[in-house]
């Protein structure tokens, strides 16, 4: 094996030192392939999708059931239920937990939750995107209830809890207003192909009934508003008028109307109030009944009246992608300037940072510059080795973007994670060749080519040891994968770019800029010589 191995990279070392003294022969044109790469690096981030987090399929899938606003307890147990048999029945899904009615993380009486987990992903063979996709099939034809579902993310940031994974509020002093044009909103993005399960959490079709009182008959019949007021608490408030007391317990006695004239607003009129001379009057003699719509709930955000529009994304769309769809949404609708929209949750944070992460990129490559600077005593060869990184880092947006994959938070650490890798490159030869320089009196030419063929061993050692270190992470096996995978394709796509690239544009970037340095060393000097002569008056 090892004389193998050893042959083999003989064999690799002669192919480098030839192409080497080409490329020493070929200055120009090495680096314009330089240039062309830092060129093609910028270009290349401008154009991939980026997103935040890569959708994991973990095995767990979170729903959120929406029946009509002015449904009863009775009739959305029933349509959970049929909801729930539904899902139980496909072949993907081995357990569920169905919750519904009003608690913590449901506001209102016709939401509800279902937590489900799927079978192995080596049983159900099939991603959790496709079960969505197939239950949303199956699911359409359900009248009266709507299913959201959305799979569980290791990772969930923003804090915000909604029918999808990303929400966009609208927020307005004016209720009336806000509801008008969240209504508008939600229309014109259902049309968008690349959003998918747009809804929000506007309530305003609940049912009321409102009493009218005809003061004027009450009072001749003896009834006071307060009486009538007593008299539908004790039907329908569920007053407590007694505690039955035990030896180990007590019981509270509540008093309300049988439940079956709960169901139906005409109850009202079947209503007496005991008037002041004793006798039962019907509650419809003294009063009318008015039916309309009323908000089940009102949510705030920054103590203003708040609707939260939630979203999840198409198959193959990032989130992106999807910002200016619902930015131009909002353009189109022309909504007016006393509504404002902000994104929340996940997409507000990955929102703020998409705008930092080139800062964060800056800041590492100042960094990396005075760190170099330092070790070197050098203001030019620190940019000689940073010139290693255009390489890897279009060699990692090329990776993903072949594979399909987002310019995620994931994969921009994979690329600061190369920036530490790569430039050990540059680091190897600009070390060897500056030592040559200084101790063996070698010209740059000279102490460049042998930097680069005594440094190819441990060049290639090293990067082949990362290399093979991230391969099972770009390869992605088990559940929950998908948010390793980036990052492992990332740093091979730019370790075997960078790799090809660095080996030959490194060397013809120290010699320009040591060319520079003894051009503006010899040019000083020259200055200083030609002031010396002047004859002194």
């Amino acid at each position: 094996v090892y004389r193998v191995s050893e042959w083999g990279f003989n064999w690799l070392l002669g192919r480098y030192e030839a192409g080497l003294k080409w490329v020493l022969r070929h200055q120009g044109f090495m680096l314009v392939v330089a240039a062309l790469t830092m060129v093609a690096t910028v270009w290349l981030y401008m154009k991939i999708p980026k997103g935040f987090f890569p959708q994991q399929d973990t095995g767990v899938m979170m729903g959120v059931t929406e029946a009509s606003q002015d449904i009863s307890f009775e009739a959305m147990a029933k349509l959970q239920n049929q909801v729930a048999a539904i899902v139980m029945a496909d072949p993907a899904v081995a357990t569920l937990g169905s919750f519904m009615g009003s608690s913590q993380g449901n506001s209102t009486m016709n939401n509800g939750r279902m937590f489900i987990t799927l079978k192995p992903l080596k049983e159900r063979k099939v991603h959790a995107d496709v079960v969505i996709a197939r239950l949303r099939a199956k699911l359409a034809h359900v009248e009266g209830i709507n299913l959201f579902l959305q799979p569980v993310q290791d990772i969930r940031v923003g804090g915000r809890m909604g029918k999808g994974q990303y929400q966009y509020a609208l927020q307005t002093a004016d209720l009336k207003e806000l509801n008008h044009w969240a209504t508008t909103l939600v229309a014109r993005l259902q049309k968008s192909p690349e959003l998918k399960d747009v809804t929000s959490d506007q309530q305003t079709r609940g049912l009321q009934a409102n009493v009218v009182i005809d003061r004027d008959a009450a009072a001749r019949l003896g009834v006071s508003p307060a009486l009538i007021d007593n008299t539908l608490y004790d039907a329908f408030g569920q007053r407590q008028v007694s505690t039955i007391y035990q030896r180990y317990n007590q019981h509270h006695v509540v008093m309300e109307v049988n439940p079956e004239f709960l169901e139906d607003p005409k109850a009202l009129e079947k209503i007496f109030v005991k008037s002041s001379t004793g006798r039962q009057v019907p509650l419809a003699s003294v009063a009318r009944f008015e039916t309309g719509n009323t908000s089940l709930s009102v949510n705030h955000q920054g103590q203003f009246p708040a609707i939260t529009l939630s979203f999840n994304l198409a198959p193959g769309v990032s989130l992106g992608e999807a910002k200016p769809v619902i930015e131009q949404a909002v353009r189109d609708i022309r909504m007016p300037g006393t509504v404002t929209g902000s994104f929340q949750g996940t997409a507000q944070v990955f929102q703020s940072s998409l705008a930092t992460l080139p800062l964060l990129l800056a800041a590492a490559l100042i960094a990396v510059y005075v760190v170099l600077g330092m070790l070197y005593e050098s203001l030019i060869h620190p940019i000689t080795i940073i010139s290693t990184l255009p390489s890897a880092g279009l060699g990692a947006l090329l990776a993903l973007e072949l594979t399909g994959f987002d310019l995620s938070l994931v994969s921009f650490i994979g690329v600061i994670l190369l920036m530490g890798i790569v430039k050990k490159n540059g680091i190897m030869m600009v070390d060897f060749a500056l030592d040559a320089e200084r101790q063996e009196g070698l010209t740059p030419e000279d102490a460049i080519y042998k930097a680069c063929v005594i440094r190819f061993r441990p060049i290639m050692m090293t990067t082949m040891a990362a290399l093979l270190g991230v391969v099972p992470l770009a390869i992605g096996m088990g559940e929950g994968s998908e948010l390793r995978r980036p990052l492992g394709i990332a740093v091979v796509g730019g370790l075997i770019l960078s790799q090809v690239l660095t080996l030959y544009t490194t060397p013809v970037v120290y010699l320009m800029f040591e060319h520079l340095r003894r051009r503006f060393k010899l040019l000083r000097h020259r200055g200083v010589g030609e002031v010396a002569v002047v004859p002194a008056v």
